[in-house]
């Protein structure tokens, strides 16, 4: 259901989450080892969520990129249909175009329940929920 994509951007706005602020910018050459993503991979979903608003970011010598309060109130939905597009969530397991409610493949209604649960989570969870539950112990990112 996730990409590689969407896993690298998650877990580099949650490092973002925990580790920067306005006042403390991260650059993309300190996420990427932690994460264990390439750096010019990495840069460019940053930049991307970045031009979309998710992340904040500055130029400059003391520049990089940070969650501003805007930011980390952000649905966690909102960085995979940045990075993904919204139809990777809802496409057939399958991969089969043809297949919706009308016409379902042999898995559409086994998961369809499940995937409506997931995709109802991902809007209502905030990114500072995410950071919250790392920074209680309540879920780990080995960061």
């Amino acid at each position: 259901m996730l990409s590689n994509s969407s896993k690298y951007a998650v877990k580099a706005v949650l490092f973002l989450a925990l580790h920067s602020s306005k006042d403390r910018k991260v650059m993309v050459k300190d996420i990427s080892s932690p994460i264990n993503v390439p750096q010019a991979y990495l840069a460019k979903l940053l930049q991307e969520l970045s031009k979309e608003k998710i992340v904040s970011s500055t130029r400059g010598p003391k520049g990089g990129f940070f969650l501003s309060e805007e930011d980390n109130s952000q649905p966690v939905i909102n960085i995979l249909k940045i990075i993904d597009g919204e139809k990777r969530l809802t496409n057939c397991m399958l991969s089969l175009e043809q297949c919706d409610e009308e016409k379902p493949c042999p898995l559409h209604n086994i998961l369809s329940a499940s995937r409506l649960t997931i995709l109802k989570h991902l809007k209502e969870k905030s990114i500072r929920d995410l950071s919250e539950d790392v920074k209680s112990g309540n879920s780990f990112l080995p960061l």
